[in-house]
């Protein structure tokens, strides 16, 4: 049996047996997966059940199963594993019993929910700082109860968890909890035909009356929440920051309301808006795509400045949109199919093939949307497109057709990059550039042994008619066999005297002319080349300059064509093979040696790429390619950063005709047909001559074109419709407009293009974006976009491309929900990695994340890809960051927090009553509002995140809120102090209502979290969300003051120096009294101004201004440590009587004599005569350090023995 190995586990297959739920979700946890058996145990009769491997050992207590299942194979913690095991009793014989209505106990229940809450209140989860059983027993065993804040925090985190989600499915919360006993007794009695009911019995029956409260309680709240301006967030702010909990519902929520929709807030999108207009269209993901983290980065950005731009009140539309992936699609519809079935899609046949894969697409397509509103994307879901839609596919065909009849695409048989295994021609950004240092196996599909690269094989070609030879070297041996022509430099010496000559093929009777070309490099080996001008791109182009003969010797297969036996019907690997043993046999071979190459990979099958012959559609780029670099040089078009430019101007200067063809069946087949003309009066067409072929919008028209090209009658006219499909990116190219019905007028294309801005990473610069610019400028007379930003690409943290052979490749789903290490070595294990690269990446994982990746949340990614986005070209992505700004959420959501517990519930926020007591915190607050104005203007991203971090942590948290905690605890007493303590709890509102919109753009879920806490300046007719409330701007905010701003760092330059002094001796928690003498009066009088601030911040017993050289005699007392804190103000910190002094003493001698000896240790090493020469730079660099720092040190010691001999 397939199973025989595995552990079998039996569950009920009831799907509201919470015993069972909890083995199933244990099971989900575990290393390997058990077989699942919906029913009972054959011999034991009980479920849950599990049976051990092939052993037999069956296991039948929930607990002892479910502890089995998700604890095998990992490292036990004596201590957590007795937690968990006290909460699964807690779970089994206290929540179990009153949960399900065992015993008729309301109190109980709401005691036993009282007691969790409590225990949730400083946690996360209940053992330890992830998932564990005693999470899962217990969240099991729950009939959840709304009322309880940290329970329900907990229960939505845990359940939230993919683990849960897969079993569980959708759980939808209990909205209120009627006493159990009233319920019991109007509706069930205990007992049946006076026989006590069974505990199932009494389960069942609880259920049905939930699900009957639930029903009503449906009703009522859907009543209710049409009347509702947002979400419910009556309850109290949960202790302490879950991300889970905080973006489980907002989403759904924003959608619903409509705030991703242009038309918020307007009749229509065509009704003028004084704010302007912003477009912005998504990169459409592939189909089959799911999220990585250059996906998170593009959407961080682009929903960043959409939200922006949306929170400023602008008309703002960002356009969803999918790509059909051609190449992608088929290669994974076609693989399921001979995974499933056993068919190839020549078995279907391609209509059925088609079918097959439009079948999967509705089935999987719509996954990476779904990821996409995981990130919070603010996109407009009703205008979401698929490149294969009708609209768009209407709009693909006009384009082919325009630009046919216009000659801009034309037929033509070029070089392309040909994938034997697809047995396709793939654009140059799906062929992957292979570096090689020299002799390299690699794997190619369709061999069973690796085939050998990185190596030049030099043979020799014989002089026609003499035993000269001509010394030739390639890295394709086998490619010789197509070989029409040498060449050679016109000024190279050594051949001059072979003009008008030619070599002989010593394989076939084929004589080849020696061709004198200045392409090559005299300098490079012999000077001579060999000339296969069907199966090199260089080749080619000396071949056409020539007009030498073009041999295909490749057939699409990888077989070899047109070549003498016993070459012919070879592969084209063996074939190399075979040709080095006959140059050998023939004494041509001279030889072999490593040899640095860059080899061509097809990434979508691994294939090795060959240039191939084949008649194709291309488009001519040049006036297209000069239109779209000048509207750039003009400043029609913006690119930023502008060290895109060059790479830009290189090329569009140099562009070359666009290959559009794709010998697939997935995709826009190409509306274009071949004549064949049945009158004897017209000679048979060549495929490559344009003249016999047509494009239409159907057959007839494109036969009445036929029809009338050659002056005959419809009847007379053939068409065969070219096989082929159009390259992804041409539909890619026209999306800015294809989205909005062109060719078709519509509401949305005469509003909505040309677009704002395209953001994008800046490897598909060319590919996408010069496409879109091109293709925009010819079929609208438009540029699509008026601006460019490139984001640069993601790499891991030590600077090294993301690779699923490094194991470094981050799934973004993981850094939001958490994951642990077994978990990412098991991604591993579903990829087809080999074994050895499985194993490397599983070292690389566990040196990256050797406790997994922790919960981050989607704020605190989206903060920290925000963060690191500068203007550079790559981004090294280290998680540990990502985690730092988690820790951020939790300080945002204290923060906010204490203040509004400051603010109190009578609160009413008023304008206008700020006080210059707290301009300095407004000041900043200003500042930051101009920080953030600017960074989105020039899209500084990391300018924006620092400014707001800065303005949260270290202002308003590290130092307003600290310093006006005495004056917010003022609820009673004079008057004077209260109306302080007023206008500080409007400052305060007004810091955390501003801050909150500033942050919004980035962090959107918590923001809205916390600003639907806050009360409203005008409730009566405040925007529903923060989402579209209005984001600060300079010209709201006007109290930045350069005064206020130098005076409070002076009053933080003597803070950072008292708790300097502080730390210098010791003093954690006493509070000393503080002699602050100044060089001046105005000095002193600032001092006196910030005395609450300067007591508070330093945790001093109290300031004390004295000014003069020494002060007023006595001012300052004796037994002060003493520090300067700037050329205006020296620190007296008064110790005497709060330390004792003789054991300090003692303490700082014994230090003193231990750093000394150190120095003397180090001192005697440097002096020695060797030292410079033996010892590394390095090393002798990190001495004199430690010297240093050791003599530094030792000056401090001594200076506080003196101050404490003073005070004895």
């Amino acid at each position: 049996s397939v199973f025989s190995e595995m552990d079998t586990l039996y569950v009920s297959p009831h799907p509201d047996d919470f015993r069972s739920l909890q083995a199933l979700i244990a099971a989900e946890y575990s290393p390997s997966r058990p077989h699942i058996v919906h029913g009972d145990h054959p011999e034991t009769k009980s479920r849950p059940a599990l049976v051990v491997g092939s052993s037999g050992s069956v296991l039948t207590e929930v607990s002892a199963v479910s502890w089995y299942l998700s604890h095998r194979g990992k490292d036990s913690d004596a201590k957590a594993d007795s937690q968990v095991w006290q909460w699964l009793s807690f779970a089994e014989n206290e929540l179990t019993p009153v949960a399900c209505g065992i015993q008729n106990l309301w109190m109980q229940l709401k005691r036993v929910l009282g007691a969790l809450d409590q225990t949730l209140k400083p946690r996360t989860y209940l053992v330890g700082e992830k998932i564990s059983l005693a999470d899962i027993a217990v969240a099991m065993a729950l009939k959840l109860v709304k009322s309880f804040v940290n329970v329900t925090r907990w229960f939505l985190t845990c359940i939230n968890q993919p683990q849960f989600a897969k079993v569980l499915g959708k759980v939808t919360l209990c909205e209120k909890m009627v006493p159990i006993s009233t319920i019991a007794n109007s509706t069930s009695s205990p007992t049946v035909n006076g026989t006590p009911k069974t505990e199932a019995q009494l389960k069942k029956e609880a259920k049905k009356r939930e699900k009957m409260e639930k029903f009503q309680l449906k009703k009522e709240m859907e009543e209710k929440k049409k009347q509702e301006p947002k979400t419910e967030v009556g309850d109290p702010l949960p202790d302490s920051y879950s991300p889970q909990y905080v973006e489980a519902a907002w989403y759904s929520w924003w959608e619903k309301q409509g705030f991703f929709k242009p038309e918020y807030g307007h009749h229509s999108v065509s009704e003028p808006n004084p704010r302007g207009i912003f477009m912005m269209c998504i990169p459409p993901p592939n189909v089959t795509g799911s999220l990585h983290l250059g996906h998170a980065l593009t959407n961080a950005i682009q929903d960043c400045l959409t939200r922006w731009h949306r929170m400023r009140g602008e008309t703002t539309l960002w356009n969803p949109g999918c790509d059909h992936a051609g190449i992608a699609t088929q290669v994974v519809v076609e693989k399921k199919l001979m995974r499933e079935r056993g068919l190839s899609r020549h078995d279907l046949g391609r209509a059925n093939f088609i079918q097959e894969v439009w079948k999967w697409k509705n089935e999987k397509g719509d996954r990476i949307y779904h990821q996409l509103k995981k990130l919070g994307s603010s996109l407009d879901w009703d205008r979401a497109c698929f490149t294969m839609d009708p609209k768009l596919s209407y709009a693909v065909q006009e384009a082919f057709i325009r630009l046919h009849e216009e000659g801009v695409i034309y037929r033509s048989k070029r070089l392309v990059n040909w994938s034997c295994t697809l047995n396709s021609a793939i654009s140059d950004i799906e062929v992957d550039k292979k570096e090689l240092i020299g002799r390299t196996l690699m794997p190619v599909p369709g061999y069973k042994e690796k085939v050998e690269f990185g190596v030049l094989v030099s043979f020799a070609y014989k002089i026609e008619g003499t035993d000269e030879e001509v010394i030739v070297a390639t890295t394709r041996i086998e490619t010789m066999l197509g070989d029409t022509a040498v060449a050679v430099h016109p000024l190279d010496p050594r051949y001059q005297h072979l003009k008008e000559k030619k070599v002989v093929h010593p394989f076939c009777d084929r004589t080849m002319p020696i061709v004198f070309d200045e392409f090559v490099d005299m300098n490079f080996g012999t000077g001579a080349v060999k000339i296969t001008p069907a199966h090199d791109h260089n080749d080619y182009e000396v071949g056409v300059r020539h007009n030498l003969a073009f041999i295909n010797i490749l057939d699409e297969n990888g077989y070899l064509i047109n070549v003498p036996p016993p070459f012919l019907g070879t592969k084209r690997f063996e074939a190399r093979n075979a040709v080095l043993q006959a140059l050998k046999d023939k004494g041509l071979f001279k030889e072999v040696k490593d040899n640095p190459m860059v080899v061509p990979v097809c990434s979508r099958s691994k294939d090795i790429v060959e240039p191939l012959l084949k008649p194709q559609w291309y488009v001519d780029c040049t006036d297209m390619a000069r239109q779209a670099a000048d509207a750039v040089r003009e400043g029609r078009l913006k690119i930023i950063p502008d060290h895109h430019l060059k790479t830009w101007f290189n090329w569009m200067d140099n562009i070359r005709d666009w290959c559009i063809s794709r010998q697939l069946w997935w995709g826009h087949r190409i509306p274009a047909y071949f004549i064949t003309v049945n009158d004897p009066s017209v000679k048979p067409g060549e495929d490559t001559d344009d003249k016999y072929w047509v494009s239409g919008r159907t057959e007839e028209e494109a036969r009445d074109k036929a029809a009338k090209r050659f002056g005959v009658s419809a009847e007379k006219i053939s068409l065969r419709q070219d096989e082929d499909v159009l390259d992804t990116w041409f539909s890619s190219g026209i999306f800015p407009f294809s989205i909005f019905g062109w060719p078709n007028e519509s509401e949305d294309l005469r509003v909505f293009y040309p677009g704002t801005l395209l953001e994008t990473g800046y490897d598909i610069l060319f590919f996408w974006v010069a496409r879109m610019v091109m293709m925009g400028i010819k079929l609208t007379g438009q540029l699509p976009f008026k601006e460019v930003y490139l984001h640069a690409v993601v790499r891991d943290a030590h600077g090294r491309k993301m690779s699923k052979s490094l194991g470094n490749v981050i799934d973004p789903l993981d850094v939001i929900t958490g994951i642990s290490l077994e978990g990412l070595h098991a991604q591993l294990k579903d990829s087809n990695l080999d074994p050895v690269e499985t194993e490397r990446a599983e070292q690389g994982q566990k040196s990256d994340y050797p406790n997994g990746i922790p919960e981050c949340g989607t704020d605190a990614l989206r903060f920290a890809l925000c963060a690191y986005t500068s203007q550079g070209r790559d981004i090294n992505l280290d998680v540990n960051r990502i985690l730092g700004y988690r820790h951020f959420c939790n300080k945002l959501w204290n923060a906010v927090k204490f203040a509004m517990k400051a603010l109190g519930d009578k609160f009413v926020p008023l304008s206008g009553e700020e006080s210059v007591a707290d301009r300095w915190i407004l000041s900043r607050l200003c500042a930051a509002v101009s920080s953030c104005g600017t960074g989105f203007e020039a899209y500084d991203f990391p300018s924006i995140t620092t400014a707001i971090y800065n303005f949260w942590l270290y202002e308003l948290c590290d130092v307003y809120l600290e310093s006006v905690k005495p004056v917010l605890s003022q609820l009673d007493g004079e008057s004077a102090m209260h109306q302080e303590a007023s206008i500080c709890r409007q400052t305060l509102y007004t810091c955390l209502e501003v801050g909150l919109r500033l942050l919004s753009p980035i962090m959107p879920f918590v923001t809205e979290e916390l600003f639907q806490r806050l009360p409203r300046r005008q409730p009566y007719n405040s925007p529903p969300s923060i989402s579209v409330t209005p984001y600060p701007e300079t010209s709201e905010f006007c109290w930045h003051s350069v005064e206020v701003d130098r005076q409070m760092e002076f009053v933080m330059t003597v803070v950072r120096t008292i708790r300097s002094l502080r730390a210098d001796y010791n003093l954690t928690k006493t509070r000393a009294d503080c002699y602050l003498q100044c060089i001046d009066s105005d000095t002193a009088a600032l001092v006196e101004k910030y005395s609450l601030q300067l007591q508070t911040l330093s945790y001093s017993k109290s300031i004390h201004a004295v000014t003069g050289e020494g002060g007023e005699k006595g001012a300052i007392p004796e037994g002060c440590a003493v520090a300067i804190a700037s050329d205006r103000c020296t620190v007296h910190l008064l110790l005497k009587g709060l330390i004792d002094t003789e054991k300090e003493v003692a303490k700082l001698t014994s230090k003193q004599a231990e750093l000394e000896k150190q120095m003397e240790r180090l001192t005697e090493k440097m002096q020695k005569t060797d030292y410079k020469e033996k010892v590394p730079a390095k090393v002798q660099e990190q001495d004199a350090d430690k010297l240093r720092q050791s003599q530094i040190e030792l000056h401090k010691v001594k200076e506080a023995i003196d101050n404490f001999k003073k005070m004895m």
